[in-house]
């Protein structure tokens, strides 16, 4: 039987909803997200989260960017987990709002487990993830009959780029769509082709998929590095790599695959 601090404890606990903002445009919001958002008291979001999502939250609801950039991160993630706890045990309804997915390359885990180690009460709204939001806007089919039969997800960063095994996960009848990996363009076409991928396997890159300004651009792997250099691409982008690649509708005039496939012409 529960004493009284412990039954005023579970009276006064709120809430945490993970929900998953989608790739950029509010509009791929899921209709279970922006309900959840209208409800917010308070939201925890990262910076990558579209300002238009955002606004579907009430304008009484508290706001807390925990925004991450590449090694710099303006609080660990022991501390936004802690941060969720903290707020929510005020009896608030706290709205955790991630880019993409939760559970895809958004620590939606980590927060889950240690929200459930406090006994705090917690929800997962999924959303659209880049990959399937940024290749869907070009017409890009991550899987396809004639193409393609498996889709793998890498991260292109994570826990470095050199203890990543990637064997395997690329070549013909596969895709490979990798997140995070703007910085590093030129060690993953050099470890994808020291693999055994083909120098000549077409590659799109998806940049500020969904977004205003967003960008496909086209060319083949040896060439990766040296076109997101020319083209001077930013994060967000997710990289794809495999046949499939060249059936995205490029906004690009597309010289950049041009150029590299009369190498191998």
């Amino acid at each position: 039987m529960k004493n009284a601090r412990e039954a005023h404890d579970e009276q006064a606990a709120g809430r945490v909803v993970l929900v998953g903002a989608g790739p950029g445009d509010p509009e791929l919001l899921t209709l279970r997200a922006a309900k959840a958002l209208a409800a917010a008291d308070v939201l925890v979001h990262d910076g990558l989260v579209d300002p238009r999502v955002l606004d579907m939250a009430p304008d009484t609801a508290t706001r807390i960017s925990v925004a991450k950039k590449r090694a710099r991160h303006t609080l660990p993630q022991e501390g936004i987990n802690a941060l969720l706890v903290e707020q929510a045990r005020t009896g608030a309804t706290v709205v955790r709002v991630k880019g993409g997915d939760p559970f895809v390359f958004g620590r939606g885990g980590e927060e889950v487990e240690a929200l459930r180690a406090a006994g705090i009460a917690v929800e997962v709204i999924p959303g659209v993830s880049a990959a399937i939001g940024c290749a869907a806007e070009v017409q890009l089919p991550l899987t396809h009959r004639d193409w393609s039969s498996a889709v793998s997800f890498v991260a292109g960063q994570c826990k470095g780029l050199s203890d990543q095994d990637w064997s395997g996960l690329a070549g013909k009848g596969r895709t490979l769509v990798i997140y995070m990996g703007v910085a590093t363009g030129a060690a993953i076409a050099e470890k994808l082709i020291g693999d055994g991928v083909a120098p000549e396997m077409p590659v799109a890159v998806l940049e500020r998929g969904t977004l205003p300004g967003s960008r496909a651009l086209r060319t083949l792997l040896t060439d990766l590095g040296d076109m997101m250099a020319r083209e001077g691409v930013r994060s967000p982008a997710v990289i794809v790599v495999g046949e499939v690649a060249q059936l995205a509708n490029a906004q690009d005039k597309l010289a950049a695959w041009a150029a590299a496939a009369e190498t191998f012409a």
